[in-house]
């Protein structure tokens, strides 16, 4: 259990490590790209249509 809790710790450092190397363009892009997808999403409806047999 402790040695998993390590790994993720590890991991988690690395990400953020990741990150900080990003440019602000490439945050800003990639936050954009989330937000649009956001909107897409709300606006989105699930209709069904029944399966009409012949």
């Amino acid at each position: 259990m402790e040695k998993e809790k390590q790994l993720f710790d590890e991991a988690e450092i690395a990400l953020l490590k990741e990150g900080l190397k990003r440019s602000y363009k490439e945050r800003f892009e990639m936050a954009t790209r989330l937000y649009k997808i956001q909107m897409t999403m709300n606006k989105a409806t699930v209709t069904h249509k029944p399966f009409i047999s012949k």
